[in-house]
């Protein structure tokens, strides 16, 4: 192993994981031409994002990073978003990772069908959340709410029945909250900008590359975990 490949290797590293760019022809573009053109490079670094369990993506010719699933180092725990997130239950997490998933679905819905949409709306997607929930509420005049915590799907189907469309504020300075329907995919969407995933522009929220990079290479592969997590039951301590 030469030293200056070694080199190579963990500056690709360092910058990826500090969120620096490496595209061809950019700042970084030498490093985008290491790590293909240099089979060494490409190994070295293979090997030690294996190690960390991260995984790396490339879409449009720049690369990208992202944590393998059980990374407690640069992923999240249930407990670290919601605290990220300014929420209080597992109820409310589940909701926002459904409100992720609806997101993820309108722009990609499996490995033969991606649909092209250049942005997405707040009414939009809270339209398309009441519309997968609908089928949990339609009998909720049935369900015993004191048995409620028993399935997560339920769960958090009733929480989003609750709440109102939107709160009294201005709809032109809606704000993130628990507050209402739109506060909390306000709320969701603030993560996902923080994340470097969206990028909002007059109310319009855009995917940007690391968004569509995760998205096909990622996405397809752990989609269904999702109904893992929502379907798991919630913690006793949540009542």
């Amino acid at each position: 192993m030469e030293m200056k490949n070694l080199e190579k290797a963990t500056d690709i590293y360092a910058k990826l994981i500090t969120g620096e760019e490496i595209k061809r022809g950019g700042v970084n573009g030498s490093l985008y031409d290491d790590y293909y053109g240099n089979a060494e490079v490409y190994e070295i670094v293979g090997v030690l994002l294996k190690k960390l369990n991260l995984n790396i993506y490339e879409y449009k010719e720049s690369l990208f990073l992202s944590a393998g699933e059980g990374n407690r180092i640069f992923g999240y725990t249930n407990e670290e978003l919601k605290r990220a997130m300014n929420l209080r239950y597992n109820k409310e997490l589940y909701l926002c990772y459904f409100i992720m998933y609806e997101i993820l679905l309108s722009f990609y819905s499996d490995s033969a069908s991606y649909q092209f949409k250049e942005y997405v709306r707040l009414e939009d997607v809270c339209e398309d959340v009441t519309k997968a929930l609908a089928v949990y509420t339609k009998d909720i005049a049935i369900y015993d709410t004191d048995n409620e915590q028993e399935e997560s799907f339920r769960t958090i189907a009733l929480l989003w029945d609750e709440l109102p469309a939107s709160s009294n504020e201005n709809q032109d300075e809606i704000r993130a909250s628990r507050a209402s329907k739109v506060s909390f995919v306000k709320l969701t969407f603030n993560f996902l900008v923080g994340e470097k995933l969206f990028v909002e522009v007059n109310k319009r929220y855009y995917p940007t590359d690391r968004f569509q990079a995760i998205v096909e290479h990622y996405f397809e592969d752990y989609r269904g975990q999702i109904y893992d997590a929502l379907s798991s039951e919630p913690d006793a301590s949540e009542e």
